[in-house]
C-alpha cells in the first residue's frame, strides 16, 4: 500500500504539464462580498500552484468586474492569452448561499460574457500549439448552446489531448443527453456523491456502490480514471482497474466553495504523475481540506502544507481492489 510521501511531492518538478481549462469566469456574491471564482478558474489556479501551466479560456464583460476579474487572473499566475472582453454582456456572477454547511448553493445569473466566448481559427491554432495534455470542461458552461458549440470546436483542436470533465451539477443548468454526451467525451471524470446519484438515475447506471459505478461507467463511456469526493467522508478513486478509498481528515471548515475544484486538481495532478490510486485518494483528501478550511475559493497553500496536514487518514483506513474488469 502506497502513502503519500515527500518524494511524491517532488516529483513535480519534472512531470509538470501544460493544460487548458474552458468554462465559466464569475464572481461569487456572499451577502455584500464579492469573490472571483467559476470552476474552471478555480481549477486552474489551483493545477498552476501545483506547479503546472494551466491557460484559462473564457471571457468576462466589459464592466468593472471584468477589468477586476482579468486583475486578478493576472495576479494568481495563469496563462489568460484566450481571455476576451465581450460587448452587451455582463461579468459572470452567482450568488451563494452557504446555510447548508454540506453543500454551498448557488444562483447562477445569465446570460453572461463566458456565454458568449466564441475562439477564433487562430486562437485554436495557438492553443493547439501549446500541445496541451489535458483539457479541462465541465457542465455549467456546455449547457448554453453557442458555449457548447465553442467547446465541440476546442476539442476537435485538440484531438490527441486528453479530456477531464468535471460534472459539477447547477440546478437548471444540465439535462441528461447533455450530461451523456459529455460522460461519453470524457477520459477522467470528478463528480461529488449527490451527482453520482443524479448520474445514476437520469442515466441508468449502476449506483448500489461507488465502485459499482465508477466500473459501469467505465464500461458504458471508456473513462480511464474516477474520482467521487465525499465531503467530510473523504473520497474514492477508480484508475485504470484499480479502487480505492480515503478517509476524510478532520479539520474546522471556513467555507466549502472552491474546495472541490481544488481537490479536481489535485486528482489530476496525481494522474499526471502516474501515482496509485490510494496515493492520489489521499493527496485530493488534503488539498481539498486545506480550501474548506479556509475562506475564499482560491485561498493561500503550499506542498508542506499538505505534506504536513495529518500523517495519515483519519482512521488509518483505506479500501483498495483491483480488476481488470
Amino acid at each position: 500500500m502506497e502513502y503519500l510521501t515527500r518524494q511524491h511531492l517532488g516529483s513535480q518538478v519534472i512531470s509538470s504539464a501544460r493544460v487548458v481549462a474552458i468554462g465559466e469566469v464569475l464572481w461569487d456574491i456572499f451577502g455584500n462580498q464579492f469573490r472571483l471564482g467559476g470552476a474552471p478558474l478555480n481549477f486552474a489556479a489551483h493545477l498552476s500552484r501545483l506547479g503546472h501551466r494551466a491557460t484559462l479560456v473564457s471571457a468576462v464583460g466589459a464592466d468593472k468586474l471584468g477589468v477586476d476579474a482579468k486583475r486578478e487572473i493576472s495576479r494568481l499566475g495563469l496563462e489568460d492569452s484566450v481571455l476576451p472582453t465581450v460587448a452587451g454582456f455582463p461579468t459572470g456572477t452567482a450568488a451563494v448561499d452557504l446555510s447548508d454547511s454540506a453543500q454551498p448553493h448557488f444562483t447562477i445569473h445569465r446570460p453572461a460574457a463566458y456565454d458568449a466566448l466564441e475562439l477564433s481559427d487562430e486562437q485554436l491554432q495557438g492553443l493547439s500549439a501549446q500541445d496541451p495534455r489535458w483539457v479541462y470542461f465541465g457542465t455549467l458552461f456546455s449547457f448554453v448552446r453557442s458555449a457548447r458549440s465553442t467547446l465541440e470546436r476546442l476539442l476537435a483542436a485538440l484531438p490527441s489531448t486528453r479530456r477531464f470533465y468535471d460534472v459539477n451539477l447547477r440546478s437548471g443548468c444540465y439535462t441528461a443527453p447533455l450530461v451523456a454526451d459529455l460522460l461519453a467525451k470524457a477520459h477522467a471524470v470528478k463528480l461529488n456523491e449527490q451527482e453520482l446519484e443524479t448520474i445514476g438515475c437520469l442515466l441508468d447506471v449502476p449506483r448500489d456502490g461507488m465502485e459499482s459505478f465508477c466500473r459501469a461507467g467505465s464500461a458504458r463511456y471508456g473513462w480511464e480514471a474516477v474520482a467521487v469526493s465525499l465531503g467530510a467522508r473523504g473520497c474514492a478513486i477508480w484508475v485504470g482497474g484499480a479502487y480505492a478509498e480515503a478517509d476524510g481528515l478532520p479539520i474546522q471548515v471556513s467555507d466549502t466553495v472552491g474546495a472541490g475544484d481544488a481537490f479536481s486538481a489535485a486528482f489530476l495532478h496525481g494522474l499526471i504523475l502516474g501515482w496509485q490510486a490510494g496515493t492520489i485518494a489521499e493527496f485530493a483528501n488534503r488539498v481539498g481540506a486545506i480550501v474548506a478550511s479556509r475562506p475564499g475559493a482560491i485561498p493561500e497553500w503550499n506542498l508542506d502544507e499538505v505534506l504536513s496536514t495529518v500523517s495519515r487518514p483519519r482512521s488509518d483506513r483505506r479500501r483498495e481492489t483491483w480488476s481488470s474488469t
